[in-house]
């Protein structure tokens, strides 16, 4: 990304007049909680090589550090909070709800904790959703079941509606828990909500299954999915290896973004192709991956394929289709490429079993794992904090294992995506033992 469009300023709905309810120090030492300072930060830019200019300390550079301020903008008293999840399913959505309503209630006192049902859609009239009275009763048990207590939806995004939902309900704090499609929303609901003169604080946590918001260390339900899929990888690979030159062919989620299967991968260290977006591959070939896959049978017997659901669109008729989201609607590479090793090895007379595994809805729809739901808790309580603190347009993220602000416009400005060039690939290309390359004119 280029440094010039690099701006970190967390926007604000004006000075905070109100002591915080929260009984927290300013010492270093003295053993007790502190609060945080908006002049703490996190330096963006941890690697370099010698030689290099120390990078400057401002807004471009420099990442707001998350936590209680001691001083708020919100009256407890004054707070109507609403909490709204969109988009696809993933591991984590619940705990984040019981998160965020846990904190405003015990640590604020906030006691007007709406739920938004079934995403933005939920606000707009003509649906008629009623809404959800939220308090720690209510989402005491749901972190222990996948999904959202509040369902989600893809679409909706009627943003002068939303803006108006928001100003006949009195609300004046906004969650919104969601990837990119829903965290550009936030944004043009807080933009619209600023020209309007409306004060409402919009502070976004991220959930993109894929791990592709910038700025984002790491999305929770990433840790589940990796772990439930790794189950899957397993018994693709026991029925690989029980079977006659056996196939296992897993497919994981992955639109753009291959951190699921490179991840899966090293977890299982059972994997001997991983196929993502990012590196391109041929199919056929002496480089390509049906030669490749030969080879690799004809040598061990048997072989795991890990491929991530954007991989290999280039093969696959392109779908010009968008969901109510906006994202370009896939063909499926996992279908495409059973079909394809199956034609390649009966042409070449060679007999393989293969098994094709897409886990992808019941890993979706899988509860968070002990980690994610950790993280989902300290997400949740760090968006409390700066909704109270008045922060808006702004998200929580993890950052060189702190929590700080990322503004949203910055967190959507691109994808993150697995460098094809950096360790982690490294990592999986040396784990699997699959060529560097696998395309034919490649110098490798």
């Amino acid at each position: 990304m280029n440094d010039s469009v690099l701006d970190f300023t967390i926007s604000s709905l004006g000075e905070r007049k109100i002591k915080s309810p929260l009984q927290y120090a300013n010492i270093e030492g003295d053993a007790e909680a502190n609060y945080v300072s908006d002049d703490e930060f996190i330096i963006l830019k941890v690697n370099g090589v010698k030689g290099d200019n120390l990078a400057p300390m401002d807004s471009s550079n420099v990442l707001e550090k998350a936590g209680p301020r001691e001083m708020i903008y919100f009256h407890p008293n004054h707070v109507h909070a609403a909490i709204v999840t969109c988009g696809g399913l993933c591991p984590g959505l619940n705990d984040v709800i019981r998160s965020l309503v846990r904190n405003l209630w015990y640590a604020y006192g906030v006691r007007r904790i709406t739920g938004i049902q079934y995403g933005f859609k939920g606000f707009l009239p003509e649906y008629n959703f009623p809404v959800v009275d939220l308090d720690p009763d209510i989402v005491d048990d749901i972190h222990k079941i996948g999904g959202t207590m509040l369902g989600s939806s893809r679409g909706g995004n009627d943003i002068p509606s939303i803006v108006d939902a928001l100003e006949r309900m009195n609300i004046n704090v906004l969650f919104t828990i969601g990837g990119d499609g829903t965290q550009r929303g936030a944004l043009a609901i807080a933009e619209e909500a600023e020209l309007r003169g409306l004060k409402i604080s919009v502070v976004g946590v991220p959930k993109t299954i894929d791990n592709d918001l910038s700025f984002i260390q790491k999305s929770f339900g990433f840790e589940t999915a990796v772990s439930r899929a790794v189950y899957s990888v397993s018994g693709a690979h026991v029925e690989a290896d029980n079977a006659i030159n056996g196939i296992g062919l897993v497919k994981v989620m992955g639109r753009e973004s291959g951190f699921i299967a490179a991840h899966t991968a090293l977890a299982s260290t059972e994997v001997n192709f991983v196929l993502i977006p990012e590196v391109d591959f041929d199919l056929d070939g002496p480089k390509g991956l049906l030669q490749s896959l030969k080879r690799r049978l004809l040598a061990r017997k048997h072989a795991v394929i890990v491929v991530a659901e954007g991989a290999g669109q280039k093969y696959l008729a392109q779908l010009t289709e968008t969901d109510a989201s906006g994202n370009k609607k896939l063909a499926d590479i996992g279908v495409f490429l059973r079909d394809r090793i199956i034609e390649f090895f009966k042409q070449e007379e060679m007999e393989i079993n293969l098994r094709y595994i897409d886990p992808s809805y019941t890993i979706r729809s899988a509860p968070a794992d002990p980690n994610d739901s950790l993280y989902c808790a300290r997400l949740g309580a760090n968006a409390v904090h700066a909704a109270m603190a008045g922060k808006t347009k702004v998200l929580v993220s993890l950052w060189s294992n702190k929590f700080v602000h990322v503004p949203i416009r910055m967190a959507t400005l691109q994808r993150n995506y697995v460098n094809p060039e950096g360790s982690l690939w490294r990592d999986v290309v040396e784990a699997t033992r699959q060529p560097v390359r696998m395309v034919n004119n490649h110098a490798l």
